[in-house]
């Protein structure tokens, strides 16, 4: 692996990378996020999904789905990409008092997905933060994380823990 930056020029100028001469291969990146609860929360969160806001974790997974979309607007360096799929999934972890946010996002095209599943997960993760910190501040929004990426050149990489 390469230890250049790729976004920056030799004058030290940032610039989109060239990607019209690579082939468009099946990419996928997923990407994870956790939120830890306290108790109270949690046992709420497991009687309804819902609070004065709305149902709190259908709208995550929709703002999760809205952000990848939306991942070239917001990172400057990021190509617009075809997305031909997402899906993300909230997970509970009782025994942690713990939320999961696990984000996949697929594409035919030229570079990976890496990105918009990294920025579908934190989005998911603030969504949850704004629709229930009026009654609840301490929350920590932790270990935001690439978990696996597949396609391209540099190949298929999965976390090791």
């Amino acid at each position: 692996m390469s230890e250049e930056f790729t976004h920056i020029s030799e004058n030290n100028i940032p610039h989109m990378v060239e990607v019209g001469d690579k082939a468009v291969t099946k990419r996928e990146g997923v990407a994870s996020v956790t939120i830890t609860l306290p108790a109270s929360l949690l046992k709420e969160l497991k009687a309804s999904d819902s609070n004065h806001k709305g149902p709190i974790l259908h709208t995550c997974v929709l703002a999760g789905i809205q952000a990848v979309k939306k991942t070239s607007e917001l990172i400057p360096l990021c190509h617009p990409l075809p997305v031909t799929g997402v899906k993300v999934s909230p997970e509970i972890d009782e025994e942690l008092s713990q939320l999961k946010f696990i984000v996949t996002v697929r594409t035919d095209g030229k570079t990976g997905v890496e990105m918009e599943a990294l920025h579908g997960a934190s989005i998911a993760a603030l969504t949850f933060y704004d629709m229930v910190k009026s009654s609840y501040k301490d929350l920590q929004i932790t270990d935001l994380m690439l978990l696996e990426k597949s396609g391209g050149k540099s190949g298929h990489y999965k976390i090791q823990r």
